[in-house]
C-alpha cells in the first residue's frame, strides 16, 4: 500500500472519532454495495443530485440520471479484468458543521489472467464531499476520483 504523506499538525480541523466513524462508514457501505451488485444500496449514500468525476468518464456526472447514463454505458460482466476485491483506506476527514470532507484511497485488485499471469491493483485517489441531513445521516453530494496506477495490467507491463 502506498504511503500517503500526513499534513501539518493545526493545518486540519479534523473531526470527533464518532463523526469521522459515521462519514467513513458511508464510504465503506458504498464500496461494500458496490462488490455485492447492489445499486440501491450504492444510491441511498448519495445525494441524489451529487455530482461525481468518475475515473473511467471524462465529463462532470449532475444526479442520479447522469450516474445512471454511465453505469449502463460500461461494460457487462464477464468483458475485461475481473475485479476481486475493493479496499478503501486511508482515510482523512475534516467536519465543517454539516459538510464533510473526506480523503482516502481505493486498491481495486483483479483475479490472474490466464495468458498474462498476476494484474496490478488499480490505485485511486479520492475526496469526497458529503452533507450531514436532518436525520442526521451523511451522504455523499461531490464525488471526485484520480486513478493514480491503472490497473488490470500484467504485473510486467506496469
Amino acid at each position: 500500500m502506498p504511503v500517503s504523506p500526513s499534513s501539518p499538525a493545526g493545518a486540519r480541523p479534523g473531526a470527533v472519532p464518532e463523526t469521522a466513524a459515521a462519514v467513513w462508514r458511508v464510504i465503506t457501505t458504498m464500496y461494500e454495495a458496490y462488490s455485492a451488485g447492489d445499486r440501491a444500496r450504492i444510491d441511498a449514500c448519495l445525494d441524489p443530485e451529487a455530482t461525481v468525476w468518475d475515473s473511467g468518464t471524462a465529463g462532470l456526472l449532475f444526479g442520479k440520471p447522469d450516474l445512471d447514463r454511465v453505469r449502463e454505458e460500461r461494460p457487462a460482466g464477464g468483458e475485461g479484468p475481473v475485479e476481486t476485491g475493493l479496499e478503501p483506506y486511508g482515510q482523512v476527514v475534516d467536519v465543517f458543521g454539516d459538510i464533510a470532507v473526506l480523503r482516502f484511497w481505493l486498491r481495486v485488485d483483479f483475479a490472474p489472467d490466464p495468458s498474462a499471469g498476476e494484474l496490478c491493483p488499480e490505485l485511486v485517489r479520492n475526496t469526497a464531499v458529503l452533507r450531514q441531513g436532518v436525520d442526521a445521516g451523511w451522504r455523499i453530494v461531490h464525488l471526485h476520483e484520480d486513478v493514480q496506477q491503472p490497473g488490470g495490467l500484467p504485473l510486467g507491463d506496469h
